[in-house]
């Protein structure tokens, strides 16, 4: 048995372990200013920071970072990256980590672009579509998390006591990186 179907994703795929040297001509795409974010702090430990830093400085792009976006990504991380995009006249943004950073990231980008709260992207009594977002490119570092190339995200609000995912076309990521090695310190469990 057959089946048929459609498969469309428009997100460029540089797949791996050299691609990063495609990194700073992707984002020079989208324009000069780029928000670097990502996770604890693991891309360090690993090497992956300076690796990408390398790339940034070599395309001779303006770098600002945002760190500590949370497993289970709060609204709060979304708010202040979508601030600092404001504040900065971001106009690219680039997520650096599992499938956490990639969906604050998103509506970091989504939430730079209009003048409410990005909560309300969620609020089962306002929600407001996404209609347009900053561009984003990620580099993944967590197998298995879809985030890197679906224009999906799941955000908490400890306030609410909610945990609200969502589909929105705009939030597609421009180009993904993934390379493999990226994950091997993750456990075999966390994997699995």
């Amino acid at each position: 048995m057959i089946n048929d179907f459609i498969y469309d994703i428009p997100c460029r795929v540089y797949f791996g372990k050299d691609q990063l040297k495609n990194l700073g001509p992707e984002l020079k795409k989208w324009g000069k200013r780029v928000l670097l974010t990502y996770g604890g702090g693991s891309i360090k430990r690993i090497g992956l920071y300076d690796k990408v830093m390398k790339e940034l400085k070599e395309a001779q792009l303006e770098v600002y970072e945002l760190s500590g976006i949370e497993p289970n990504p709060r609204i709060a991380s979304v708010r202040k990256g979508a601030q600092m995009c404001k504040d900065l006249k971001i106009d690219v943004l680039l997520a650096v980590g599992g499938g956490s950073t990639i969906d604050a990231t998103k509506f970091m980008a989504a939430g730079a672009l209009v003048d409410f709260d990005p909560w309300d992207f969620f609020d089962m009594k306002k929600r407001v579509p996404v209609e347009k977002a900053l561009p984003i490119v990620s580099i993944l570092t967590l197998s298995a998390t879809g985030s890197e190339m679906d224009c999906g995200g799941v955000i908490s609000n400890p306030e609410t006591n909610d945990k609200i995912g969502c589909m929105c076309p705009p939030m597609l990521p421009k180009a993904s990186f993934l390379n493999p090695e990226n994950t091997f310190t993750v456990s075999p469990y966390q994997t699995a």
